[in-house]
C-alpha cells in the first residue's frame, strides 16, 4: 500500500539527509519526496511516498519523531488530502504537429509556457494518473526533455 507522509520540520541545513538517511537505514524506499518552505520560512514540510503496511507507516512515522528538527508528522489518506504533482514536458513540434499537441494541452488542462522553432514546452499541474496520461500521449511526438516533481498534499479541510 503507498502512504503520503507530511513531515514538518525545522528549516535547517543537514534535516533532509537526515530523514533520508533515516529511510536508508531503514531499508525503506522513498518513492517520491518534495521539500518546501511553510508559510513560516524557519519552517518546511516534506512531502513523502513510501510503499508498506500499516505497520510499516507507524514505524516509519515513530522513527520521524525521534528525529531533532522534526516538529509534526502524519499520514495524509488519500481520500482526506489534496494531491497534485507538476510536470514539464518539452515535445518535438513542428507546423504540422503543433495543433494537434496544443489540443492534447487543452484536453488535459495544462498549459504551453514556452514555444520554440522545433519544440513546444508544456507545463501541468494535476494528480499522477493525469501527468502520466498526458506523458504518454505526447510520446508520439517524441519527448525531448521531461522533469517531474514529486507528489505534494495538502489535508483537506481545516486540519492540518
Amino acid at each position: 500500500m503507498r502512504h503520503t507522509i507530511s513531515v514538518i520540520v525545522e528549516n535547517k541545513p543537514g534535516v533532509l539527509h537526515r530523514v533520508s538517511g533515516l529511510f536508508s537505514r531503514r531499508g525503506f524506499n522513498i518513492e517520491s519526496l518534495a521539500v518546501g518552505t511553510t508559510d513560516k520560512p524557519n519552517v518546511s514540510r516534506m512531502t513523502i511516498v513510501v510503499e508498506g503496511d500499516e505497520q510499516t507507516l507507524e514505524q516509519i512515522i515513530k522513527q520521524l519523531y525521534k528525529q531533532i528538527d522534526v516538529l509534526r508528522v502524519f499520514d495524509l489518506p488519500h481520500a482526506e488530502s489534496f494531491e497534485r504533482e507538476l510536470a514539464l514536458i518539452k515535445v518535438h513540434a513542428n507546423e504540422k504537429t503543433r495543433p494537434e499537441i496544443t489540443q492534447i494541452a487543452e484536453i488535459c488542462s495544462a498549459r504551453i509556457v514556452d514555444v520554440a522553432d522545433d519544440s513546444l514546452m508544456i507545463e501541468i499541474s494535476a494528480e499522477k494518473e493525469k501527468v502520466e496520461n498526458i506523458q504518454k500521449l505526447l510520446d508520439k511526438f517524441g519527448i525531448q526533455e521531461l522533469v517531474r516533481t514529486g507528489k505534494i498534499a495538502l489535508q483537506r479541510g481545516s486540519n492540518s
